[in-house]
């Protein structure tokens, strides 16, 4: 008889860049896998019977699956299985919280290195990057005859990208609206280019168009037409996946000085304005040489990591817990420390300090320590008394989290919302209180994860489409 294969216990590392290089540029830090690097974790995956990971994937992509075509060496294959249930693979493969997701779960986790899912999903999303030679639909993608049917997706980013592909899967004729000059919301005005690089955005995006979706930019829906205009001119249905992009602040003295900005609008302008390419693009920003980024999940560490590069001598990571709270993923931690960032723990803001012109000089703090667990499940942060020290700065970047823009549950009658903002919808199909409407994503969650927004529209587009039929 034949003796078994030793399982490999070990997951394959993912190349770098050096972080006294990629401090100093916007190209992608992660490098991704050789197809040497790939078909070795691939091989590493026992494909046991029970697929957790697939239950563990917000939108069950067939995991064991496309890494088995990986395996075989069926390119083709692999990228099938994976957009039949996922449209936006290399995001998720770059930005997706695995780790807590389908990783978490892997059966190989219980004795070693979960599966590297992620960075497969990556490698198999770039391998037909790499290989596309047009922008139709993979010849794997057999699109129905239509339904005559037309939906509406308010919003570009992932919940509406997905519930525009997985419509227009379905035979339904969808046009995205989106506020913006270029779509992707979030995605593109949200995470930087050595995360997510704008290309791989795009080419979602444009994938998303050969589906036969159509994309209007520059379109502000509750200003240019609202939701029951839009029901009135033909549209079948609704889906509002406008997302999260209204910032939360302090509230604290000195917070209106120049040189504080939200986390929001220096992404913005780093990302979509495209400060990141200087001089090629002149955008205006305070270049600072001492920032303060307070707040300790991704967009912390994107706004620390993007000052950085701008050309800043110190950054500081503000943050009002330790480090064991930090909602941040773990490899966003460490990839801002090894970078030179450094963390100012058990922290808070408690005023800013500016000079004659306005602008802002520096930021008192208070030293916290930590209390029993609140509401949240973390140890509640408590100031200790006396402890107040001074930080030079001369920008800070709030990054506390944001909250939904109010422009279409103000302008659209009869739907409901919370008194976070955040659109009333049922959690398994998205349906709203108001007939034909649907919602998901970062406007019904708050400020969530892509992938969450993901599933949000994945199962918003199942109910739109057993309700149209």
């Amino acid at each position: 008889m034949a003796e078994k294969p030793k399982i490999n216990l070990n997951r394959v590392s993912m190349p770098q860049q050096d972080p006294n290089v990629r401090a100093k540029n916007y190209d992608e830090v992660a490098l991704g896998y050789s197809e040497g690097m790939a078909f070795e974790e691939a091989n590493r995956c026992i494909q046991c019977p029970k697929r957790p990971c697939v239950d563990g994937c917000p939108v069950n992509v067939d995991i064991p699956d496309f890494i088995n075509a990986i395996r075989d060496n069926n390119m083709p294959e692999a990228v099938r299985l994976l957009k039949s249930k996922n449209s936006l693979p290399g995001i998720c493969g770059r930005v997706c919280p695995q780790e807590t997701q389908c990783e978490e779960v892997c059966s190989l986790g219980k004795k070693g290195s979960p599966i590297a899912i992620g960075r497969l999903e990556r490698y198999v999303a770039d391998w037909e990057l790499n290989h596309s030679t047009s922008k139709s639909p993979s010849p794997t993608t057999i699109l129905p005859s239509s339904t005559g049917k037309k939906v509406a997706v308010i919003g570009s980013g992932p919940a509406g990208l997905t519930c525009a592909a997985d419509l227009a899967k379905m035979g339904h004729e969808v046009t995205i609206f989106e506020a913006l000059h270029v779509a992707g919301g979030v995605l593109m005005y949200g995470i930087p280019e050595f995360r997510l690089p704008k290309n791989i955005v795009q080419g979602e995006v444009d994938y998303v168009r050969s589906l036969g979706v159509d994309i209007s930019l520059n379109s502000v829906m509750g200003k240019l037409t609202t939701v029951d205009e839009l029901l009135e001119s033909g549209y079948d249905a609704v889906f509002l996946g406008t997302g999260a992009g209204l910032p939360m602040f302090l509230d604290i003295p000195g917070e209106n000085l120049n040189g504080i900005y939200s986390a929001n609008e220096f992404l913005t302008r780093v990302n979509l304005m495209k400060a990141y390419l200087f001089p090629q693009y002149d955008t205006p920003i305070k270049i600072g040489k001492r920032v303060a980024v307070i707040g300790g999940g991704n967009v912390a560490m994107d706004s620390a990591r993007c000052a950085l590069r701008l050309g800043a001598d110190k950054v500081y990571i503000v943050y009002r817990r330790s480090r064991v709270e930090m909602p941040a993923r773990h490899e966003e931690l460490e990839n801002a420390e090894e970078e030179g960032i450094i963390f100012k723990l058990l922290t808070n803001p408690k005023r800013f300090i500016g000079n004659d012109q306005g602008w802002v000089t520096a930021m008192e703090c208070h030293e916290m320590e930590l209390g029993e667990p609140d509401a949240s499940g973390r140890c509640r942060p408590i100031v200790k008394g006396g402890s107040e020290f001074t930080i030079d700065v001369d920008v800070a970047i709030v990054a506390l989290g944001t909250t939904p823009n109010p422009l279409i549950p103000s302008t659209t009658k009869g739907l409901e919302t919370t008194k976070r903002g955040t659109v009333v919808a049922d959690e398994q199909t998205g349906k709203t209180v108001k007939d034909k409407v649907w919602s998901g994503g970062d406007a019904v969650t708050g400020a969530a994860t892509v992938i969450s927004a993901m599933g949000a529209g994945k199962r918003a587009a199942a109910s739109i489409d057993a309700s149209l039929k």
